[in-house]
């Protein structure tokens, strides 16, 4: 087993230094590979190195993943599998483990129930209204599924605690990330009592447009304020001149101080009265560990919440893992 192991990782290494060194000029302004340009490299690569015996590999359905760029190979014989590589077309990466699902299966799903266990908040100081802040990038899965999860935990406590939806300052996910961004900024800014609304429509489906409607968004409003934002902050203009990036993604400087304060790092991040607060993502562990945060906690801390983790990115399944740790960025 430990000779296949090695066997495997020679190969991924191996993978990944041929890949670094092949070039192609079919870039965007950003300097990634656009995505066809990406698929076509990797149909390339894989056949001219890795395929044997004349066979040839066909590369589909290429998307973006965790800041990479995910796509089908198809190596003959019904054999479909499931490879990234990053979008500047330097790293190809053959298979993706999920690290929570994988401690899981190899220990009975003790690990995954640990990761909820070991969350348990020890030194969150205490106040008497705790204030509440989750730092987010709106389409990053792990961001949503804490969302899902402490919704309904900040709707119990209702205005016994301060929350706030802030967002990193910076985003992996592409422009439509950056839009939906500022539009949320400016409904929490602005129609704070619609916000909760409209985030528990967009978490469905990712529906933007539908759930403006839906929550009842004066949309010319919130227009104005994310044009005034957007201009303020230059949010869309430095992501389209490719300037003002953190590493190899742009700027969402709305937060920038407080992400600075908290080193904020990836999404998501829960802040409970200006400390860097661990929980489980299911709404009873984290309404749990805010309601630590109380002088005295409220008859409220005793709602009975689900104990279920929602599944990570949109829609309102559950979980198979529960991993508290999963996240999108540093």
């Amino acid at each position: 087993m430990k000779k296949k192991r090695n066997i495997i990782l020679g190969s991924a290494v191996l993978l990944v230094v041929v890949a670094t060194v092949l070039g192609i000029t079919l870039y965007n302004s950003k300097g990634n590979l656009k995505p066809e340009a990406a698929r076509v490299k990797v149909e390339n690569f894989v056949n001219t190195y890795l395929m044997q015996g004349g066979s040839k590999a066909t590369v589909s359905d290429v998307t973006e993943s965790y800041g990479l760029y995910k796509m089908k190979v198809n190596i003959g014989s019904n054999q479909t599998v499931e490879t990234y590589v990053s979008r500047d077309g330097k790293l190809f990466f053959p298979q993706a483990l999920d690290i929570a699902k994988t401690i899981a299966d190899a220990t009975g799903g003790a690990a995954a129930k640990g990761d909820q266990a070991a969350a348990t908040p020890t030194n969150i100081p205490k106040t008497d209204k705790p204030s509440i802040e989750l730092f987010v990038m709106s389409y990053c899965p792990y961001g949503t599924q804490m969302e899902k999860g402490i919704l309904p935990a900040i709707a119990a406590l209702g205005k016994k605690v301060d929350f706030t939806i802030k967002f990193n300052d910076y985003s992996m996910h592409g422009d439509k990330e950056l839009k939906e961004n500022l539009v949320q900024y400016c409904i929490q800014k602005e129609q704070t009592s619609k916000y909760a609304t409209y985030l528990s429509c967009f978490l469905k489906a990712s529906d933007s447009a539908s759930c403006l409607t839906s929550a009842g968004i004066d949309t010319s409003k919130n227009d104005s304020c994310v044009a005034a934002t957007d201009k303020k902050f230059s949010v869309m203009a430095n992501a389209a001149s490719n300037t003002d990036y953190k590493g190899t993604y742009p700027s969402f400087n709305i937060s920038k101080e407080d992400n600075a304060k908290y080193n904020v790092g990836g999404s998501p991040t829960l802040i409970i009265n200006g400390t860097e607060a661990s929980s489980g993502r299911d709404s009873a562990s984290l309404l749990k560990t805010i309601c630590s945060a109380f002088n005295e906690a409220p008859a409220e801390c005793k709602a009975a919440l689900s104990s279920t983790a929602p599944s990570a990115g949109f829609g309102e399944g559950s979980a198979s893992g529960g991993s508290a740790a999963a996240g999108c960025g540093q």
